[in-house]
């Protein structure tokens, strides 16, 4: 090979490509070096990098496979002149494990050494005044000076954004330096700092283009996750892998067992996975053991104390009953006499009693919640292993009596090891990655308007006590509202539930390299679910509404499972020394879907707990309230065929070739394959000649371009059939035989076939200032094409609606990501920024109307759709009237008049809301809504800042949103007119100049609340203060302690919101029961502010 005009750090490179050696240098000393031109083929290494180095004034050393080349000694003959003496030490990483083959150099001299496989090093003739430079590829190379120490132990710092740092792509790892598409990384470190109960929380603060809500703050509650952007009106959650295998989420695992977290975002990253990565793609790997290196425990523990963070400020009783009988008065009604109606009235009226504050009694104050995880980690020569045991408790805020809980416990077992080696080469390997999760849940309901605890708390009546005189639940006040019960006793009776849940997911994989570079991998991946729930609800009577006679249970049980079967084929080969490819070739076969439920419910329990809440309880059988049922789960099965292939030439220019097909047995023969190709270019220019002249301040700099195809097809199965149903049944004439018919469930659509989301995305990486900047740009269009979508189908055709490809959406944003990292002596620190924008808009929709309609009675009762799809607008936009203020007087009202002269609101009267007319018609009505807000935010960011200073460090991370809005309403006013209001109703219209908002009160169900309208709508915006913590690590205090690692730390999580919305939590996640619904507050239960405590102790 004859290597042609390289600079000396890209004729290293191809060496390293050809041969086992590595080179270890400073960059700045060989910067200064010019380009070279060298013929290799048939010398001995020695000879060639004698041959390069001659004239450089550099020289090297060889230690085993390691080259270090360093400035010539000669150079540093007064250094060597100073007082000597031997150093030794270890060195180990930010985990506590130690670290073999670091490279320790003097630093200007030729005296070096490497770490053994513990960790130690020792090294002698050392000057006092000298400076040890320690290396490592994939951590920051760190200066010390030596002074008169003897012993200098180091923990070295992951480079988390390093060139040299491997990230994972699909399939395999590959370069930072040489990454051609968009994606992000979650180090281990930024996880632990979070210390949260999922891992998903831990993500918001440091990715960009990706938007995660939590659906609930109840403890054990899911995600939604959006990359880049709401890109189908469907199932619009990205893929997760863990460890090689698809999970459907990632709540099981514990955050102290995940290595890093890397996010796949735009289509040439992501088109490897095909036909389930159309969402983006989310890589989970988890801790892995290291070979050759002792054994290592860590045990990480916390314990904190939750609260409520902000609370809804609602009308106490005397407030409430004010604004009762003004409603009367407007009405033209007498005041209510609440002596004769309401018991305790004198209490209210006397000052001494507030009536009941519903949300205060239901509040836990000081919830616990802990986290125990043990780790054991080591590995010897032809082995390695990891395993984790995580304990993870926490309670419920609100609830009180019955607030909820949950339990988790995790077990991981990762090994690996190596069969058969030759030449230094693993020629076998195997291995495998176990993960198993338990959980145990139980919660209040925290659904829609119908079934939401907190709601109910809001909105009732503050004139109720919670106890009568014998110690039960209150009921209903006839003489006001023989609707309304007791919120606390429903809440309590309805709430005894328990959930369990089992989760196993392993996989196993054989690794085979015949030959030097070629590898030939099969990994089989299993999961298996298994989940039981029950809940007991008493006989009760609360009101003449809510009432149930006979005790009920109900059971369910599901164990189900899902395998996937992967090979691939890796070879990876340099032509002249300058080309490098790297060549990847597979085939994927899964099955999910593989199981079964059974549900029963029965009446009359012997029993009145759920301790015993077992069907078998209820012996009783009747035809009216025992129900059994069981069925199996819908099977579906993938095949799939891919290759990638990633080329460069001396890591100047980058080319990516992805090509995928998908087999899927949800579509018809003829529809089932899809096709999705990417390709992705990338020019690292800072390696340019022309750049010669910016390297000392720039660092790097590479530019990029991809463009690729993914597909979706997250449907029920069969959809292309007219599959028959069984689940009708009727009576006879006689009402006493019940009969069992069947009938079509959907209307076939043999058409329906693959969603596909195209995404071009032009981006640069760059490094500046000795990479203390470090600085990313991504700009994207991402368009989805044929969306999964069911079809509006009129109820007289008595079945329901295929599923059909119906309709196009387009998000286009831009992606920021700075970080700073610097030191000031021995005080080290660091500030990372991101920020993305989003812009959604349906371009297609194939029907008639061009709209796909959400459902009624969202807000309220009686209320009209409050969010849809429309053609030129953003998924899930708000639907509704816009005001102009309110009447202050009856001139007002005759003055609102079109163009024509004509009265648009004529029964209108002073204190009523004045509604936009935008058609100029003389009518307010359905043609005159529009939007009035948009749940997806324009921006997400987020923010962190970290410091460390002998053995103290201190780190915060916030995250927020900007240019989204909120839809709340806590009453349901088209029925409920008694509701609580919050205290925002004393900004009402009660006479002229009052107010310019909010309507009058009134005792009817008025247009002033029914017509949905900006009224409803509040600004999303936020900043959140999600963690800060402070912590010591005692070892810096006490070297000789029998630890590695011993730090205490004090953490507060939800510290501060910075928002204008009024609600108790901003992050809203409650989505209407639609998947492309967002940012509805009903009653949201909020995240808490947590304070814990806890320590890190590395043995």
């Amino acid at each position: 090979m004859k290597v042609v005009d390289g600079t000396l750090g890209e004729i290293f490179n191809q060496i390293e490509a050809q041969t086992d050696y590595r080179f270890f240098y400073q960059n700045e000393q060989i910067r200064e070096v010019g380009r070279s031109s060298v013929d290799i083929s048939g010398q001995d290494i020695m000879d060639i990098v004698s041959e390069l180095l001659n004239g450089t004034g550099l020289t090297y050393k060889l230690d085993g496979k390691n080259i270090i080349v360093y400035p010539d000694a000669e150079k540093s003959q007064d250094k060597l002149s100073q007082p000597q003496h031997a150093i030794s030490g270890k060195v180990t990483d930010t985990s506590g494990e130690p670290l073999p083959g670091v490279t320790i150099v003097v630093k200007g001299t030729t005296n070096g050494t490497v770490t053994n496989p513990d960790g130690y090093y020792t090294m002698g003739n050392v000057p006092e005044n000298a400076v040890l430079v320690f290396s490592f590829i994939g951590m920051k190379t760190q200066e010390i000076q030596v002074k008169d120490q003897t012993t200098i132990n180091l923990v070295m710092e992951g480079e988390t954004v390093g060139l040299q740092e491997v990230v994972a792509i699909g399939y395999g790892v590959q370069k930072k330096k040489l990454v051609t598409g968009a994606t992000s990384q979650i180090s281990s470190e930024n996880i632990e700092q979070s210390k949260t109960v999922s891992v998903v929380d831990a993500m918001k603060s440091f990715t960009s283009g990706v938007q995660i809500v939590k659906k609930s703050g109840q403890p054990g509650e899911s995600y939604n996750i959006n990359i880049r952007g709401m890109g189908t009106i469907g199932n619009a959650t990205p893929l997760f892998i863990v460890d090689g295998t698809p999970v459907s989420n990632i709540d099981f695992i514990n955050p102290s067992d995940i290595q890093s977290i890397d996010v796949l975002k735009d289509a040439a990253s992501s088109a490897i996975y095909g036909s389930r990565a159309a969402n983006g793609v989310i890589l989970i790997t988890t801790k892995k053991g290291r070979f050759e290196t002792k054994p290592t425990i860590t045990y990480d523990e916390y314990y904190g104390l939750q609260n409520l963070y902000k609370k809804v400020p609602l009308l106490n009783a005397p407030e409430y009953a004010a604004m009762m009988n003004e409603a009367r008065i407007n009405d033209k009604m007498m005041p209510y006499d609440y002596a004769s109606i309401i018991p305790n009235w004198s209490d209210i009226e006397s000052g001494k009693s507030k009536g009941t504050n519903w949300l205060d009694a239901i509040t836990v104050k000081d919830a616990p919640i802990q986290n125990h995880s043990l780790g054991f980690n080591g590995g010897t020569k032809s082995s390695s292993y990891s395993t984790g045991f995580s304990y993870t408790s926490q309670d419920g805020i609100l609830g009180k009596p019955v607030a909820s809980s949950y339990d988790r416990y995790n077990v991981r077992v990762n090994t690996e090891h190596i069969i058969y080696q030759h030449n230094n080469r693993d020629i076998l390997k195997i291995g495998e990655n176990i993960v198993y999760s338990y959980y145990e849940k139980s919660g209040i309901a925290i659904g829609g308007m119908y079934n939401n605890a907190i709601r109910n708390m809001v909105s009732a009546s503050p004139l109720m006590p919670i106890y009568d005189d014998n110690g039960d639940y209150h009921y209903a006040i006839d003489a006001w509202d023989v609707r309304e019960a007791n919120p606390i006793g429903i809440m309590d009776y309805n709430s005894r539930n328990i959930s369990k849940n089992h989760q196993l997911l392993a996989n196993a994989f054989a690794e085979l390299q015949p030959i030097k570079d070629l590898t030939i991998k099969s990994n089989f991946g299993y999961s298996l679910y298994g989940s039981s729930y029950r809940s007991y609800v008493p006989a009760y009577q609360l009101s003449e509404r809510s009432f149930n006679n006979e005790s009920d249970i109900y059971h369910s049980m599901s164990l189900g499972s899902a395998y996937t079967f992967e090979n691939t084929i890796n070879y990876v080969f340099t032509l002249n020394g300058e080309h490098k490819f790297n060549v990847l070739a597979g085939n994927t076969i899964q099955k999910d879907g593989i199981g079964e439920s059974i549900t029963g419910k029965n009446v009359n329990s012997i029993f009145d707990d759920l301790e015993h809440a077992y069907l078998i309880n209820a012996e009783k059988i009747d035809a009216k309230n025992t129900q059994l049922s069981s069925y199996p789960w819908g099977e579906n099965m993938l095949l799939s065929y891919f290759g990638r292939l990633n080329y460069n030439f001396r890591e100047k220019y980058l080319l990516t070739l992805v090509a995928r097909a998908d087999g899927s047995s949800k579509f018809a023969r003829g529809k089932r394959w899809g096709y999705f190709p990417s390709v992705a270019a990338g020019w690292i220019a800072s390696s340019e000649p022309f750049m010669k002249g910016t390297e000392k301040w720039l660092d790097f700099l590479k530019i990029r371009a991809s463009w690729g195809q993914n597909g979706n097809q997250n449907i029920d199965s069969f959809q292309y059939l007219s599959s028959i149903a069984f689940d009708a049944s009727y009576y006879t004439l006689d009402k006493t035989n019940r009969l069992v018919g069947a009938y079509p469930s959907i209307m076939p659509n043999p058409d329906i076939t693959w969603e596909t989301s195209e995404q071009t995305d032009i981006g640069l990486d760059s490094r500046l200032f000795d990479s203390k900047l470090v600085f990313s740009f991504d700009w994207y269009k991402k368009t989805t094409k044929d969306w999964l979508v069911r079809a509006p189908a009129l109820a007289s055709y008595g079945t329901t609606a295929p599923y059909i490809n119906g309709g196009d959406v387009e998000n286009t944003g831009v992606e920021f990501s700075l970080q700073w990292s610097d030191k000031i002596g021995e005080l080290h620190y660091h500030v990372g920024a991101n920020l993305s924008h989003n812009k959604n808009r349906i371009t297609r929709i194939a029907n008639s109307e061009k709209i796909i309609h959400g459902p009624t009675n969202i807000l309220a009762d009686l209320t009209s759709e409050i969010f849809r799809a429309e053609e030129g607008m953003p998924i899930g936009y708000f639907w509704g009237y816009k005001t102009d203020g309110i009447f202050q007087n009856e001139q007002e009202v005759l003055a609102y008049k079109n163009s024509k002269g004509e009265l648009i609101q004529p029964n209108a009267t002073p204190g009523d809301v004045r509604f936009v007319n935008m058609n100029d018609d003389n009518i307010i009505d359905d043609k005159d809504k529009v939007k009035i807000g948009d749940p997806n935010p324009d921006f997400i960011f987020g923010l962190s800042v970290g410091a460390d200073f002998k053995g103290f460090d201190f780190s915060v991370s916030a995250n927020g949103v900007a240019g989204n809005q909120i839809i709340r309403s806590y009453r349901d006013f088209g029925i409920y007119p008694r509701h609580n209001y919050t205290t925002e109703i004393f900004g009402r219209w009660h006479g002229e100049g009052t107010s310019n908002r909010l309507p009058k009160l009134s005792t009817l169900s008025s247009i002033n609340a029914t017509n949905i309208s900006d009224l409803y709508i509040e600004d999303g915006d936020y900043l959140r203060i999600s963690d800060i913590s402070f912590g010591y690590d005692f070892k810096a205090l006490y070297r000789q302690i029998p630890f590695q690692k011993l730090r205490a730390y004090v953490a507060v999580q939800n510290l501060y919101t910075f928002t204008k919305y009024s609600g108790m939590d901003p992050e809203v996640g409650y989505n209407g029961g639609v998947s492309f619904g967002s940012g509805i507050d009903l009653g949201y239960y909020p995240s808490p502010r947590t304070v814990m405590f806890g320590f890190n102790i590395v043995f």
